[in-house]
């Protein structure tokens, strides 16, 4: 059904590196969710009022913030298709993660006042009135939330879209709140228990857990989350793979929505080799994976020194030095800067979060271990942090 509904509205379903496609995605995603949470508002609001049941209603009304976070997608992801302007180099994309900021805070406030309306259900109790209609009713409504979780699932993952992603947890969060309500009212049909404000309140506290939940994931790529780890595994292998780079270090990478991601990278190449081949080798490798991954990367350049027996044999005991220490991933761009007096031994050590040593103290012990080859060298070493996820 969901393979079928994509062939039908998407054209060039394949292609979710063309904008134009990801958009269609994006709407599709929207409508589907406003008609299907109408419907199911509707229904669930009706049964709620008939056979006065406040849990029914509650996961009802609870429907309706569904509609309303499908219209705040919709909007959001055509403010984040318009191109960049004057006032915005970097484009609107991240429009697309403020959306489902929004959406997580209206999940919140929604909860909250089913949880006030569930409290006085549970001081002033009415009995429900059984049906097998509602039975029925919420058994379908079940159905059809595991369907549409399945559905922004899919969707989400093809196109890498934080807010639909936000919709799939929400709706898989709907399905298990419409189930609690459903045991509720099976409770009462056989024991006489009126648990109906009690479920009313575990729905609205799941409603505000999830949205809380949300808040956090939709609000890490604006803080500057960890970047794709795929992304960055695929650069890495795309530029080891030219014949001439030696080495790479000090891979950054920034995303501004997904339509817009910005990668920087230097390349080692041979010091001793043709610089002018190895700037155009490079410029390639900008261009190239560039256009293929659809990002904008820039690329410097690092000659590195290859035959100097002396910095070889540095480099072998700054490796030797930093293997014991857990977090020290490696170095680079060591070089060395001869005095009258002394030689300066500068380089680059990467760390990342398992480090727990205090840059001064690796600063220290890997100066005094370089030290022991001799007491003229003098180290001066930069400190970089690689986040990755553990």
């Amino acid at each position: 059904m969901i393979k079928l509904l994509i062939r039908i509205f998407i054209k060039d379903y394949g292609n979710t590196k063309d904008s134009k496609v990801r958009d269609s995605y994006g709407r599709l995603a929207s409508v589907v969710g406003i008609i299907s949470n109408l419907l199911l508002s509707g229904l669930k609001i009706t049964l709620g009022l008939i056979f006065h049941s406040i849990a029914i209603l509650a996961d009802g009304i609870n429907n309706i913030a569904d509609t309303s976070s499908s219209i705040i997608l919709l909007i959001g992801l055509k403010l984040a298709a318009k191109p960049a302007d004057e006032d915005h180099p970097y484009g609107h994309a991240r429009i697309e993660y403020i959306t489902g900021l929004l959406i997580s805070f209206l999940i919140i406030i929604l909860g909250l006042q089913l949880l006030i309306t569930s409290i006085k259900k549970i001081i002033d109790p009415n009995p429900i009135e059984f049906s097998y209609i509602t039975v029925v009713a919420l058994l379908i409504a079940i159905a059809i939330k595991i369907w549409q979780s399945l559905f922004y699932l899919k969707i989400g993952k093809i196109i890498n879209s934080v807010p639909i992603k936000a919709n799939c947890t929400d709706s898989r969060n709907d399905a298990i709140a419409t189930t609690a309500v459903l045991s509720s009212i099976l409770i009462s049909k056989i024991s006489g228990l009126q648990l109906d404000g009690y479920m009313g309140g575990l729905v609205a506290l799941f409603i505000i857990y999830s949205g809380i939940q949300l808040i956090g994931e939709t609000s890490t790529p604006l803080l500057g989350g960890i970047p794709d780890p795929e992304l960055v595994a695929d650069i890495q292998k795309r530029i080891l793979s030219y014949k001439g780079v030696v080495g790479i270090h000090d891979l950054v990478v920034h995303s501004y929505g997904a339509r817009r991601t910005f990668a920087t990278v230097h390349i080692e190449v041979d010091a001793y080799g043709d610089l002018i081949a190895s700037h155009d080798m490079v410029d390639i490798i900008e261009r190239t994976i560039s256009r293929d991954l659809k990002i904008e990367l820039v690329a410097h350049m690092d000659p590195l020194e290859t035959s100097d027996p002396l910095t070889a044999e540095i480099n072998r005991k700054v490796e030797k030095l930093i293997a014991p220490i857990e977090g020290v991933i490696g170095h680079h761009d060591l070089r060395i800067v001869a005095g009258y007096t002394n030689q300066k031994i500068v380089f680059d050590l990467v760390v990342d979060q398992v480090c727990t040593m205090k840059e001064s103290e690796l600063k220290k012990r890997l100066d005094q271990g370089i030290k022991e080859l001799s007491p003229n060298y003098f180290t001066v070493i930069t400190i970089d942090r690689c986040y990755k996820k553990s």
